[in-house]
Formats: structure tokens, sequence, C-alpha cells
């Protein structure tokens, strides 16, 4: 027996006690992932206190799971290489954006990542996140409990679920051809994507920041239609999709934040999130003088999706 399964114990109330209840003596159980991920940092810490060239950590590429074979020419493999944290790029309800960059120490070949790292048991609640966790309810009762009633070991499920869900989601769309970052792995909690920017760490702008005159708008408005149907041909849908999770880089775009991608044919409101994806999008570029067909629109995506 573990000693806390008798922390909660009273000799004038009985009851049964399941792992994933809030203890309110301290904080919330990590899950094992998580756990190990943390060993693996408080080791190396120990075992080397000064990382060469100034860095932050040694890369976790050896731990982590990659993206998809064949990875990208300047992909940083090598396992001598660092991390070195150079600020950060986005702060969010759910997870935070860091700018990291990986390379060998002293100089040579080396590659900016974006370091997306999703907050867990410090995170009260996830953003609408009961409609996209339809499909995706865990095997084991106690852990989708645990979810349910947001407990620190659920909310701690939750960061990680997100997590693996939008990293299979990149790799999935990556490989499919979609305008996405290259997803270089997933350690825990924490994504390294390809960095949308220049040379220099300057992000490329969202969609919401541009001021495109009428030709520039309708090459992105074709683009981004472009983009919903690899997704729709594939059965998916972005899930969220605005004029914000978009960026333009060089002319062309890029989706972003896909932890909630939508299986349309797997979730009941598969149809309900596509439709509201081209609503949004279509809306923006209503707005800046853009002529869109709205509905015809959905309905071309509902039929790729085979939901017609």
């Amino acid at each position: 027996m573990r000693q806390h399964d008798f922390e909660d114990f009273t000799p004038r109330r009985r009851r049964s006690r399941f792992d994933d209840e809030i203890n309110p003596v301290r904080r919330g159980r990590l899950t094992e992932g998580e756990r190990e991920r943390l060993a693996r940092l408080r080791e190396d810490a120990y075992a080397e206190p000064e990382i060469p060239g100034g860095a932050d950590r040694y890369s976790t590429w050896d731990s982590a799971e990659h993206g998809p074979r064949p990875h990208p020419v300047w992909v940083v493999t090598d396992l001598a290489a660092v991390d070195t944290e150079l600020g950060v790029l986005k702060t969010g309800k759910e997870a935070d954006v860091h700018l990291l960059r990986r390379g060998l120490p002293g100089g040579g070949t080396d590659c900016l990542l974006a370091a997306k790292r999703y907050r867990s048991s410090e995170h009260r609640q996830f953003h609408r996140d009961s409609g996209y966790l339809e499909g995706r309810r865990m095997r084991r009762s106690r852990e989708t409990r645990a979810m349910a009633q947001r407990t620190s070991f659920g909310r701690n499920l939750i960061a990680e679920q997100w997590a693996a869900a939008e990293f299979a989601a990149l790799s999935r769309l990556w490989t499919i051809g979609a305008p996405v970052p290259y997803p270089v792995q997933r350690d825990g909690t924490e994504l390294l994507l390809e960095f949308v920017g220049d040379a220099d760490g300057t992000a490329a702008p969202r969609l919401a920041q541009l001021r495109p005159g009428p030709d520039e708008l309708r090459v992105l408005w074709f683009q981004t239609l472009g983009a919903l149907d690899v997704l729709a041909s594939d059965g998916l849908a972005h899930g969220d999709l605005s004029a914000y999770n978009i960026l333009v880089r060089d002319g062309r775009i890029v989706l972003i934040d896909l932890p909630q991608v939508v299986d349309v044919v797997a979730n009941p409101r598969g149809t309900e999130f596509l439709d509201r994806d081209v609503r949004n999008i279509a809306g923006w570029f209503a707005a800046r003088g853009l002529q869109v067909e709205t509905e015809e629109t959905a309905a071309g995506l509902r039929e790729r999706a085979g939901l017609t």
C-alpha cells in the first residue's frame, strides 16, 4: 500500500479514495511522462551544472518523440547540441511560446525553434476544451473522471493530451502537405516547432496584423481556402481558425495553434467546427472588401470531408 492512500482517513467518516482526487495538503500528481521529463532535467542539472556556451540546457532530442521523417536538413539532431532561450514570442491561456536556439557549442550548425509549453497543474481551465475532447477519451475511467472533474492530476493529463494532440496533428498535416510548421519534437508538455520568421528572431506577422491590398488579399484568401481544402480532404478541420492563428511569411500563409484540430467524422460536432472555421476566416476577408461565398465554400468543404 502507498502512504498517501491513508492520508484522508478519519475515524468518524470512512470513504473510498481514488488516486486522482485532490489532496488539500500537496500539489496534484504529475503524469508519468512529466515526472520522467522533470527527473531528467534534475539529473542533468546535477551532472553538468555548467552547460557550454552559456546555454540553458542540453538538447532533449534523444529523449523526445520526433517529427515525421525525413527530417528537414535544418533540424539539429546532434546529441551534443545545446538549447539557448532567447525570449518569449507569445503568452496564451493554455500555453506560452518561447524562442529557442539549438546548436553545437562553439558555433557551427544551429537552428531557431519555437518552444510551445503547455501549462499543467497551474492552469485551471482549458479554453473550451470539452467540445474538442469529444472522441479523445482516455482508456482508463479514473483518468477520464480526473479530466472531467479538473483535479490537479486531471489538468496535468489534459495539458499532456493537448500537447500530444497538437504534435500528432502537425505531424499528420505536414505529411499531407498542409502549410504548417514542421513539428521537430515533443517532450512531455513541450513542443519544439519550426520557427516561422527571420534569421534574426523576428517572428512572421499574423494575418490579423496585415493590411493587404486587393490583389494580395485575393492571393491570401485562395491560399487559405487551399489549406482548408487539404484539411477537409483528410477529414479534418482546424477547429479554431481565425486571422490570429495564421502567419504570413514571404507572402505565404502558415497555420498555427492546432491542438484542437477536429476529426470532423468522429466528432459529433465536426460539421459545426468546420462551418465555424469558414465563417470566421471568410468574415475577416469580407470585412476587408473581398467578395467571398461563405455558404458555398462551407458546403464544398463538407463534401470534401465526406459529410454530405
